[in-house]
């Protein structure tokens, strides 16, 4: 059998001295690894595991099961959001009714842009929603994320350096390994019949597409919220609000 990893997260009742020695031998009896151990939040420790059995497993969380001074909260395949929270000590804020949105602050943009990165190695086609008011640090994620996961970034919309509304890309662009970054306000309200065209081509690739001001885009295309992957919310500090009035007004001029 192939070896795998596994998420293990448990709460600590009391933390006597040698608790973690104690449970770091059991796992060496059973020859199963460490590779990763972090405190996630108040009284509680993760660890990435690997193991090629599984049935190991199944005995160690049998065996802590009988361990009174911690409770197993989690014992499963590891989630990104279990390799995120064993790397930063903690787990990515989500919305309760929507468990595909997931709220980051600016403080915490070296997590948002390690989550991006883990995401964007992924193949395939995906479609990530970042919301955030301008000059939050949008875009400036999705690129270093890019270089995070070694994938080429192009802009087919943006506002970053100046206005860029792209009609057609190169044979080099039209790779389903490149980072898509869409602006949704200039796509959407701002775009022509040939950048229409080329969007249409492009969110039909199997490749990775990011698209900013995603509420923009659904209101003013044919595209849903269930067309999304992902959503992402950056915010200057937890409680502001994300408003669209306040720089969308001038793009119905034009």
């Amino acid at each position: 059998m192939e070896f795998k990893q596994w998420y293990m997260e448990y709460k600590i009742h009391k933390n006597r001295p040698g608790l973690l020695g104690d449970i770091a031998s059991l796992l060496g009896m059973l020859e199963v690894n460490i590779l990763t151990i972090n405190g996630v939040e108040n009284r509680t420790r993760g660890m990435l595991l690997q193991t090629n059995d599984d049935e190991k497993i199944e005995i160690l969380g049998r065996m802590l099961q009988k361990v009174d001074n911690i409770t197993v909260l989690k014992l499963r395949e590891p989630k990104l959001v279990d390799i995120l929270a064993v790397r930063h000590g903690r787990y990515i804020e989500r919305d309760s009714d929507d468990r595909k949105t997931f709220r980051f602050t600016r403080d915490e943009l070296g997590m948002l842009v390690d989550f991006l990165g883990e995401v964007f190695k992924r193949e395939g086609n995906q479609v990530i929603g970042l919301r955030g008011m301008p000059r939050v640090g949008k875009t400036e994620s999705i690129i270093a994320g890019s270089v995070c996961s070694n994938k080429r970034w192009t802009f087919v919309s943006s506002t970053l350096l100046r206005q860029t509304v792209r009609s057609q890309l190169s044979e080099e662009e039209m790779t389903p390994n490149n980072i898509y970054i869409i602006d949704g306000i200039v796509s959407t309200i701002r775009s022509n019949e040939k950048h229409h065209a080329l969007l249409q081509e492009i969110m039909a690739m199997p490749s990775t597409k990011v698209i900013e001001h995603p509420d923009i885009f659904v209101k003013e295309s044919a595209f849903e919220y269930s067309d999304f992957d992902y959503i992402i919310e950056l915010r200057n500090t937890p409680d502001e609000e994300i408003s669209y009035e306040s720089f969308t007004m001038g793009f119905h001029d034009f």
